[in-house]
């Protein structure tokens, strides 16, 4: 074979994770460790055989087959459907339990998710906490769609003299927490929201899970226990961080108990005193006098100045129905454009190299625009909506090489966020996404509120004449955007993922396959993903695969000119956590989440 007609091999990752191979496989482990664990404590129970069995089997385990101390942690469904009243679906699953027991108790979809926003802080702190940012869409069961938007701007003492020391603005420490934390505004401004839909919830009942999470303490995840491991060295030193996470200075084993008291009383506090009190109460004189005390550019004046605000959706019309994302600062647009082109493409199969090299080739366009427009929206340079016109997507889709691949890498962003889903009966359905960018943010733990600090101003640049350069008051590049869609068929599906650059592209791929290409939402959700460029500290801008794609599409890939790298993972948290619910036009409710994660789904 001439030179010239070689196909190149696919690179294999050497760098194995602790990611759960399967979502199968993560329920045997959880269940093999809770069988482990009613050994060691030499407890009594006629269901251990039972128990046995299932492991053997690779079955979930039920809760009445577990001693009742161990019930708690068995595995929670990821996927659940048929349900009347209300669904929701998180990472993690004391979040998702939480919004199930808010619309079990009557609430809405919007009050449901406030619920799921402050408990997956208290469990989840490595991925996101109310240190960080938070972006909504919330469709209305009068059909309007809104962006409930909650990202905090660059502290007045952020200006780049500030860092002359430094050729970049730090990752870790005081001097990366230097954005207002947004998130709790984005709580109060969408509970507005949920009390004009009927919710009468009071908010010490929405918050109550999530205080008693970081008051009698949570189960370290596999996911927590891996990455604090991982990035031990850059994070111990920061202040209030060791306090928080570690344990005798250590990081946490997988499956002990960790507390946030001082997160706990602040939580508390919000119930009574409200959730304003963050920027403008008690909790707010606390936050600032600790962000001084440590050296942050953000001040207490900075905080009584923030606010959430209401904005239109970013909206895209495609075969199927008409898609919503976030408008900037987030990277909705990317988003949008992907699905709009690849509707072009006319691509009639799912996961062969048609589908797979389609959706790439689509991020790469996207990803192009999208670095030269997304920032601060009162510095963009064009309206976002000239770039989602049909006849501007088909000309950009005449781009798009059926066969080969274009060259690549673009610039990147990395990302540690959440996103959960709820919806109602009454027709509201959430999309939500709330994040401290890398993971555990800056590593900043306040000591007076136990609020950790987000590091999203780290991707402000330092040069003045950067798209995204510095300045006091300016909003900074998001990688979050919750995704919805109203699909002809009289479906709504609120979906979307964890994973900075890797947002975008999981989305396309759990949309297109179970709308474009009708797979069942467990199915979309399980089945393999890729990602186009760096994240989670990789130096790697390829495209990299899990490892159960056949054979045949990544020899197509590698002929196309893809540079492929095969990881060793199955099923790998680079590829983010993704998770979907869907109103069905007959009423019924379905909802799904990641085997990549560590919840799930549940309904009422």
């Amino acid at each position: 074979m001439p030179n010239s007609a070689r196909v190149p091999r696919a690179r294999r990752s050497t760098k194995r994770s602790e990611a759960q191979r399967s979502g199968a496989t993560h329920r045997v482990r959880g269940t093999r460790e809770l069988l482990g664990r009613i050994r060691d404590q030499n407890l009594k129970s006629a269901a251990v055989d039972d128990l046995q069995a299932a492991v053997t089997n690779g079955m979930t385990v039920p809760d009445p087959l577990l001693p009742k101390s161990l019930a708690r942690e068995a595995p929670m469904d990821l996927y659940t459907s048929g349900h009347r009243r209300g669904v929701a679906a998180a990472p993690h699953a004391a979040a998702a339990e939480a919004g199930r027991l808010i619309l079990a108790e009557g609430g809405n979809a919007i009050e449901a998710m406030v619920a799921m926003a402050a408990v997956i802080a208290a469990v989840y702190p490595h991925m996101n906490h109310v240190g960080g940012d938070g972006f909504w869409l919330v469709r209305e069961r009068s059909g309007k769609v809104r962006a409930v938007m909650a990202p905090g701007r660059a502290g007045a003492n952020a200006r780049r003299e500030l860092y002359r020391d430094h050729e970049a603005i730090p990752a870790r420490g005081p001097l990366a927490a230097l954005t207002v934390p947004g998130a709790v505004s984005g709580w109060a401004l969408a509970l507005e929201a949920a009390k004009a839909q009927g919710g009468r919830l009071p908010l010490s009942t929405l918050l109550e899970p999530a205080i008693r999470h970081a008051r009698d303490g949570y189960v370290v995840t596999r996911s927590q226990a891996a990455l604090t491991a991982a990035k031990l060295a850059e994070l111990k030193d920061v202040p209030g961080f060791a306090a928080a996470f570690l344990a005798d200075g250590k990081a946490p084993e997988a499956g002990a108990t960790l507390k946030q008291p001082a997160f706990a009383a602040t939580l508390d506090q919000l119930a009574h005193a409200g959730l304003t009190d963050f920027y403008r109460g008690d909790v707010a004189r606390e936050i600032a006098a600790d962000l001084e005390r440590v050296g942050s550019p953000v001040t207490r004046a900075d905080l009584e100045k923030h606010k959430a605000y209401v904005a239109e959706p970013l909206t895209v019309a495609i075969g199927t129905g008409t898609l919503y994302n976030a408008p900037p600062p987030t990277q909705g647009i990317a988003s949008l454009i992907i699905l709009g082109l690849f509707d072009r493409l006319g691509v009639r199969e799912a996961e062969g190299f048609d589908h797979v090299h389609g959706l790439v080739e689509a991020t790469k366009r996207a990803f192009l625009l999208r670095d030269r427009l997304v920032t601060d929206p009162d510095r963009l340079p064009a309206p976002p909506e000239r770039f989602l016109d049909p006849a501007w997507l088909d000309a950009e889709v005449t781009r798009i090489d059926r066969r080969k691949a274009a060259k690549w890498p673009a610039p990147y962003g990395e990302g540690d966020t959440v996103w959960m889903g709820a919806a109602d009966h009454d027709g509201n359905v959430v999309s939500y996404i709330q994040s401290i960018y890398w993971e555990f943010g800056s590593a900043v733990v306040l000591p007076s509120t136990g609020v950790l600090m987000q590091n999203r101003g780290a991707s402000f640049s330092l040069d003045p004449k950067a798209l995204n350069a510095l300045a006091p008051g300016r909003l900074p590049f998001h990688t979050l955007n919750p995704a919805l869609a109203v699909l002809r068929d009289g479906r709504v599906m609120a979906y979307g993922t964890m994973g900075g650059d890797g947002q975008p592209q999981t989305q396309a791929a759990v949309f297109t396959r179970h709308v474009h290409f009708r797979q069942p939402l467990a199915e979309a959700l399980d089945a393999p993903r890729w990602l186009l460029g760096r994240t989670w500290g990789s130096t790697h801008t390829n495209l990299r695969l899990e490892s159960r794609f056949s054979a045949g599409v990544v020899d197509r890939l590698l002929s196309a000119g893809h540079d492929v790298e095969i990881l060793d993972e199955s099923y790998s948290d680079t590829m983010g956590h993704a998770g979907a619910v869907v109103l069905h036009q007959n009423g019924t409710l379905e909802a799904g989440h990641d085997p990549r994660a560590d919840g799930g789904a549940a309904g009422v």
